[in-house]
């Protein structure tokens, strides 16, 4: 299966999708398309998915009819993502022309936890 790697997602995320065939955006010379010139090019070039982290794509475009799937992560940092993999390759794997899945990885915080209060304080 042929993989687009969306520019918002980290390129070392390609050695890590299995057997899948994994391109970037970047590498293919796309980065200046947008997103429905992006997914069309992508089809004529026989990419079978499209990974991005951009959930609201499948609001922006009409994905019905479409040769390839849209797989969104719901965050695009690699530490987060890493432990998702597993789940992640199973949606690629999954995927139909036309589609529209979200995989949930959970989602990047810098909040910084409350320490616990302990009875010397």
């Amino acid at each position: 299966m042929k993989v687009l790697l969306d520019e918002n997602l980290d390129h070392a995320l390609r050695h890590l999708l299995g057997p899948h065939e994994v391109v970037t955006v970047a590498y293919m010379g796309w980065a200046s398309l947008k997103n429905g010139e992006l997914l069309r090019t992508a089809e004529e070039s026989r990419v079978d998915v499209f990974l991005t982290g951009d959930g609201t794509l499948s609001y922006e475009q009409n994905l019905s009819g479409r040769r390839l799937a849209v797989v969104a992560l719901s965050a695009i940092q690699l530490p987060i993502i890493r432990k998702h993999l597993p789940t992640i390759i199973a949606a690629l794997d999954n995927a139909a022309p036309g589609s529209f899945q979200v995989v949930d990885c959970g989602t990047f915080s810098r909040k910084k936890q409350p320490r616990p209060v302990t009875e010397d304080q």
